[in-house]
């Protein structure tokens, strides 16, 4: 199973905060699971550190990404081709999580999240 993590269970995972829904980490720890983490995640965090809404070192996390058997996902042109297709919500609109799911599409892999709006975009999302 091909997987990729939201930012926000990024965050729980690296930090071991209890907010890491079990099922998540289930999934993760899967026999032959392979777990990505985009480097769109990467960009959000470091966007939201440098004006003060998160607080996080991002080089840290930028270490702990493979320590912890995560594989990187570039951002490719046929992910941002796929954006186009995506629909719009009007109570979920975020410009990162829209670029996971339109990679989830273009790969394809299966994003876990604990957003249920995102659970809208089909079975290519996984609300855990």
């Amino acid at each position: 199973m091909r997987l990729l993590l939201d930012t926000q269970l990024i965050l729980w995972w690296l930090n071991g905060d209890r907010a890491l829904p079990e099922a998540a980490v289930m999934h993760a720890r899967q026999p032959g699971a392979t777990v990505f983490v985009s480097k769109a995640s990467l960009w959000e965090m470091a966007i939201k550190a440098a004006i003060g809404k998160l607080d996080a070192d991002i080089p840290r996390v930028a270490a702990e990404i493979p320590a912890n058997g995560f594989r990187w996902l570039e951002i490719e042109p046929a992910h941002i081709v796929r954006l186009v297709s995506l629909p719009f919500f009007a109570d979920h609109k975020d410009p990162f999580d829209r670029l996971l799911v339109a990679q989830c599409l273009a790969e394809p892999l299966l994003m876990l999240t604990t957003d249920a709006k995102l659970g809208r975009y089909g079975p290519t999302v996984l609300v855990v």
